[in-house]
């Protein structure tokens, strides 16, 4: 058997997946892959090992014994990847190495999920810790945490995936808007009636699954964006109308160029949570940065949600 690199730890995790989901269709989803990339993952990690790992077909999917012992294996692996990730960190003394963090655009605004303000105080006294910051939507964010490229993630995240802890932090309100221009815009408020809403052009944001639409019960989409400053451009051309976070979307409608539509029927609350994997050994840097993360955002109730599949 040839010796493990990088890519081959990535395929592993996706097969500890698909192992603990028990079936292509679950790991598809807790991967956000397409069966054909989760078969083609598969197959490179078979051929990589030199043996088979799974029976798939009409019977369904059950793991083979070399599958099971490979599954062992790789569950210590990571196990004992991430003990020496946390000695190092913990009997270096003073924090130092690299924390890597991703988080979902749009929230510099909001004042209980800024990011900067947690970051203020972590760097106070980790000045020694390198951060690698990056922005994504959740699902690339929680794909980049199991396949080991981020430490931290942050958003509105599925809570989901396998061996990983949710911790809440608040939950962000959300409103639907229109833009000066949009023939929405001067109505008054009794006159947006759900057909006027229906009958206008909706902008979704893509990586919802078409959420937005059924939470209005609009008939279609007549755009999508990713990132939350992409939105704020649609509504402002008014002629979208669309979701945004209200520290976002206020901040526009108190200089007359947004609306609120319909507040108390459209609006909802969208939960924010920190995830990490879920570790045996210690963790100095995350630990850290999670105690900043839940300072800054003072969630109520439970501290956190351990989700195990």
């Amino acid at each position: 058997m040839r010796r493990l690199d990088n890519i081959d730890l990535r395929l592993l995790r996706v097969f500890l997946v698909l192992a603990e989901e028990g079936s292509f269709r679950d790991a598809q989803i807790a991967l956000n892959l397409s069966q054909s990339t989760l078969s083609t993952h598969l197959a490179a990690l078979e051929r990589r090992l030199g043996g088979q790992l799974c029976e798939r077909g009409r019977s369904g999917f059950r793991l083979t014994p070399y599958g099971q012992s490979v599954l062992a294996a790789a569950r210590q692996l990571f196990d004992d990847v991430d003990a020496f990730q946390g000695r190092i960190g913990r009997d270096h003394g003073p924090l130092v190495g690299r924390l890597r963090v991703g988080i979902v655009d749009g929230v510099i605004t909001n004042p209980r999920l800024g990011l900067q303000t947690a970051l203020s105080r972590y760097m106070a006294y980790a000045s020694e810790v390198f951060v690698d910051l990056e922005l994504g939507t959740p699902l690339v964010l929680e794909r980049a945490l199991m396949d080991g490229a981020r430490d931290v993630v942050i958003g509105p995240l599925s809570q989901k995936l396998p061996g990983i802890t949710y911790v809440p932090l608040h939950r962000e309100a959300q409103a639907l808007y229109c833009g000066r221009g949009h023939a929405l815009f001067e109505l008054a408020e009794r006159e947006i009636t759900h057909e006027k809403i229906e009958q206008a052009l909706f902008s979704v944001r893509g990586y919802r699954h078409l959420d937005d639409l059924y939470r209005v019960n609009h008939p279609r989409a007549s755009a999508a964006i990713v990132q939350m400053e992409a939105q704020v451009m649609m509504i402002l051309s008014g002629h979208f109308i669309g979701y945004l976070p209200r520290h976002i979307g206020d901040d526009w409608a108190q200089r007359g160029q947004m609306r609120v539509l319909g507040p108390e029927s459209y609006g909802f609350e969208s939960a924010h949570f920190a995830a990490t994997r879920r570790l045996k050994g210690e963790q100095p840097l995350v630990d850290a940065f999670m105690r900043e993360l839940r300072a800054q955002a003072q969630p109520p109730g439970p501290g956190s949600v351990q989700v195990s599949r």
